[in-house]
């Protein structure tokens, strides 16, 4: 009987879980046509392709933002964050970045998108370029803001972290990962595939 009561308690609670589900709140997300969640970024968006940005869409804006950042980055690399990537003072109107947008050393994009200096030493988009081994993770992150930066270009990763500070309303995330193997490897695995 004890277990019953229990039931008839939970019953409820359980209930309101699924009502929840159903009724799906809205999710600020980020994604991309070029690679998937935790999907390898294809060559043509890194050092050994194109070196082009990818093109980027999001949805579900948090109440209230007033401006994007967006910034990508390696926590993977030998001394630490790398910065492959900084934008800021995207227009909440705006919902997706095309292909190749982020050029080097241009200061401002599509008008008035500023980008911020990479860990390159350059102004735009630098793309994955890790030294042979282990696949890095490359992180894509969306900030949205209560408020906007200062309107120059070639601020850094740290800079911006810093002005955001008690701005931030909300994040959302991609994450792409890229490797290269060793030349000894690559060698083997072409002779290999050959004698096949």
């Amino acid at each position: 009987m004890k277990r019953l009561g229990w039931l008839v308690l939970l019953l409820p609670l359980l209930s309101g879980f699924g009502l929840l589900a159903q009724e799906g709140i809205p999710i600020f997300t980020l994604k991309s046509e070029a690679f998937s969640q935790g999907s390898e970024i294809p060559l043509e968006y890194t050092c050994l392709g194109e070196n082009l940005s990818p093109p980027l869409c999001w949805e579900n804006l948090p109440e209230g933002t007033r401006s994007l950042v967006l910034i990508c980055e390696d926590p993977d690399a030998p001394r630490g964050i790398f910065t492959h990537w900084v934008l800021y003072n995207i227009p909440p109107s705006l919902s997706a970045l095309p292909k190749g947008v982020g050029k080097i050393n241009e200061a401002v994009i599509m008008e008035h998108i500023f980008q911020g200096k990479n860990d390159f030493g350059k102004l735009g988009y630098g793309g994955p370029c890790p030294p042979p081994g282990k696949p890095h993770r490359y992180f894509f992150r969306l900030i949205a803001l209560d408020t906007e930066l200062p309107g120059e270009a070639g601020l850094t990763r740290k800079q911006v972290l810093e002005l955001i500070e008690g701005h931030i309303l909300g994040e959302a995330q991609l994450m792409g990962m890229f490797g290269r193997v060793s030349l000894g490897k690559f060698l083997k695995g072409f002779l290999k595939a050959k004698l096949l």
